[in-house]
């Protein structure tokens, strides 16, 4: 498995940073021998912005691009500002091709200073990912500063890391058809266990249906 984290701490050391290697390490223990690339957008706030003037990525935003759209999984962590993901973070987002996500299983997580924001998950990230298209995790980590060391937080990276896996196991891809997805163009739509896959009798079902315009003679008043 090919995993991509993308952390939009800014200091050094970062929480946002520690949230998102605690949730990677928890990853990589469910799914061993997984290929880990880790995202600073701190290191890359420059090539963000000149990508906004310009419409082109510089190299080393090009390469993380690139990683992105290659990756079967991706965990995300940004910290909160002003009840909400960093601008930095939304910006790498906002550059991303539209279609890099879909698809693609997303681990959200969350850092700030106090616990009354822990809400940004489902009223900001959860969003944002939904409307790439992504597959987000049902389980988000958000992480105050109090959390750190404290009971709880443990359990639901443990959880959340463990749900990033299973979508990305091979017993859970299912094949788009079988998922209800239409058909492609010139191929002929199968639907699975109507009518028309059942035998009956020496003839199929289709061969005995009656015409709708019979039934309806039937009905008349005699």
């Amino acid at each position: 498995m090919k995993l991509v984290v993308v952390s939009a701490g800014l200091s050094v050391p970062s929480s946002t940073r520690l949230l998102a290697d605690r949730l990677t390490e928890s990853a990589v223990r469910g799914a061993p021998g997984t290929d880990v690339h880790v995202i600073e957008l701190r290191d890359l706030a420059v090539d963000i912005a000149n990508n906004f003037v310009t419409g082109f990525p510089a190299p080393a935003l090009e390469a993380a691009l690139g990683k992105v759209a290659e990756a079967d999984a991706l965990i995300v962590v940004s910290p909160v500002f002003s009840a909400s993901y960093s601008g930095l973070f939304k910006s790498f987002f906002d550059v991303i091709d539209k279609d890099a996500l879909s698809g693609k299983p997303v681990l959200i997580g969350a850092t700030g200073g106090t616990g009354r924001h822990s809400l940004v998950l489902d009223h900001a990230l959860r969003p944002l990912f939904g409307y790439l298209r992504a597959v987000v995790v049902p389980t988000g980590v958000y992480a105050a500063s109090e959390d750190w060391g404290a009971e709880g937080l443990a359990e639901r990276i443990e959880r959340a890391a463990g749900e990033l896996v299973a979508l990305t196991a091979p017993s859970a891809t299912v094949p788009a058809q079988e998922r209800g997805a239409a058909p492609a163009r010139g191929q002929a739509p199968r639907t699975v266990g109507s009518v028309e896959d059942r035998p009956l009798g020496t003839g199929s079902l289709k061969d005995r249906v009656v015409p709708f315009e019979q039934q309806l003679a039937a009905l008349k008043v005699r």
